[in-house]
C-alpha cells in the first residue's frame, strides 16, 4: 500500500481527534452548536501542537493559545480549563484513534506476513499524516501527571505488543524464526519512531515514507522470514 491509498482510505484524523473529545466532554463544554464546537477544537488543537513545539509545553499559556487559536480567554476557557487539560484530551483521544485504524487495517490481513507489512506501514503512514501529534506526544509525555504518564508508556507499549503478537503467531504457522520477539518488537518500534522524531533528516535526503517503510520492510524480512 502506498501512503496516498492510504490517505484516500481513512477519514481526517484531526477532525475524528475533535469529535472523540466533544463526545468526551460534551457536558463541560458550554457551547451548543456541534459545528463550531469541532472548528474551534481543531483551532485549540493546532495552536497547541504549533507552540508546544516552537517552545514547549511548559512555557505556553492559556493567552498564548487564546492568540494563536484566534478565540478570547472567555471562548477557550468555555472548552478547558487549563492548558493540562487541553494535554490529556488531545493525547487521550488522539491515542484512541492511532488503535483503532491500526487494528481496523491488521485485522483485515489474514496471514503473518501480511500482518506485519502493514502494520509497519500504517504506523508509519500515520505518523506522517499525524506527525505533529506523535512529535509533540513524544515529547511532552515528562509534562503529563504520573496516571497519564502511565499512559503514555502504555501508548508506546501497546505498538511494540501488537507487533510482538504477529511475530509470535507467525513463527507458530512456521513463517518467521524463532527468537525473542519481545526484543525484535522493540527495535522494530524505534525504527518507525525515528521517522517522526528525525523528520528532517530524512527530508534532506528526499526520502519519502512510501520508501521508508519499503526500506524497513526490506530489512526486517531477511531477519525474519524462516528460511
Amino acid at each position: 500500500m502506498k501512503y496516498a491509498e492510504f490517505i484516500d482510505s481513512v477519514s481526517d484524523s484531526r477532525l475524528d481527534v475533535c469529535r472523540a473529545v466533544f463526545i468526551a466532554n460534551r457536558e463541560k463544554i458550554k457551547i451548543k452548536k456541534e459545528k463550531t464546537i469541532l472548528k474551534n477544537l481543531e483551532k485549540i488543537f493546532d495552536a497547541t501542537l504549533k507552540i508546544g513545539i516552537e517552545k514547549g509545553f511548559q512555557a505556553m499559556t492559556m493567552r498564548d493559545l487564546s492568540s494563536e487559536a484566534g478565540l478570547s480567554m472567555g471562548a477557550l476557557y468555555s472548552y478547558f480549563s487549563s492548558k493540562e487539560e487541553i494535554l490529556r484530551a488531545s493525547l487521550n483521544e488522539g491515542r484512541k484513534i492511532v488503535w483503532q485504524i491500526l487494528d481496523e487495517f491488521i485485522e483485515r490481513e489474514k496471514e503473518p506476513i501480511a500482518k506485519l507489512e502493514i502494520a509497519l506501514e500504517v504506523h508509519l503512514f500515520l505518523t506522517e499524516k499525524m506527525h505533529k501529534w506523535f512529535y509533540f506526544s513524544y515529547m511532552e509525555a515528562k509534562n503529563l501527571n504520573p496516571e497519564e504518564r502511565k499512559n503514555a508508556v502504555q501508548n508506546e507499549l501497546y505498538t511494540e505488543k501488537l507487533i510482538e503478537g504477529i511475530l509470535i503467531d507467525g513463527q507458530k504457522k512456521g513463517v518467521f524464526r524463532e527468537t525473542n520477539h519481545k526484543l525484535a518488537a522493540s527495535v522494530i518500534k524505534a525504527m518507525l519512531q525515528d521517522w517522526y522524531l528525525k523528520r528532517g533528516k530524512y527530508s534532506r535526503r528526499n526520502i519519502t515514507v512510501d520508501e521508508y517503510a519499503q526500506f524497513i520492510i526490506g530489512f526486517i524480512h531477511p531477519f525474519y522470514l524462516n528460511p
